[in-house]
């Protein structure tokens, strides 16, 4: 494990084996880094963050914001990421409601940068998100699935 003197990780916070975070990074308490996962400089995972082995998380982006809907009253949900998932800069996940309980994007994914995902989104496996993808709560893309830059999702 490789951890930055200059990042900020929260001592209830849980890392795999030969996590690796970079100067200036965030990881709140109530998250789950996988083993093998590398979590670039400025990157932010906030409560709630769950991601898998082998992820690289790139500066800027922040994983488990609460959820920019009205009917979040605070429960616990989380936003996660599968195994082997690329998230570039600045993309932005945040973390589910009460109905769904979680934002989650499936195994071998490549988010590029400022992709966003709203509220309970789901992301099934190998589906490449280009730049600047927004998808609105509730969308759910499928396996395999490619979606062009700047495509909005309602």
């Amino acid at each position: 494990m490789s951890i930055s003197t200059l990042a900020s990780v929260h001592p209830d916070a849980r890392l795999g084996k030969g996590v690796t975070i970079e100067p200036f990074a965030t990881i709140y308490a109530d998250v789950e880094i996988g083993d093998g996962t590398w979590i670039g400089p400025n990157a932010v995972l906030m409560d709630g963050a769950r991601i898998g082995n082998n992820c690289r998380i790139f500066p800027g982006a922040v994983i488990g914001a609460i959820p920019q809907d009205l009917k979040f009253a605070g429960e616990h949900t989380t936003a996660e990421v599968g195994d082997g998932t690329t998230v570039r800069e600045c993309v932005t996940i945040n973390r589910g409601t009460a109905d769904r309980v979680k934002t989650a994007v499936g195994r071998n994914c490549l988010l590029m940068a400022y992709v966003h995902l709203a509220h309970n989104c789901q992301v099934g496996n190998r589906a490449i998100l280009a730049n600047v993808t927004q998808l609105g709560g509730y969308v759910a893309i499928g396996d395999w699935a490619i979606v062009g830059g700047g495509s909005v999702v309602h």
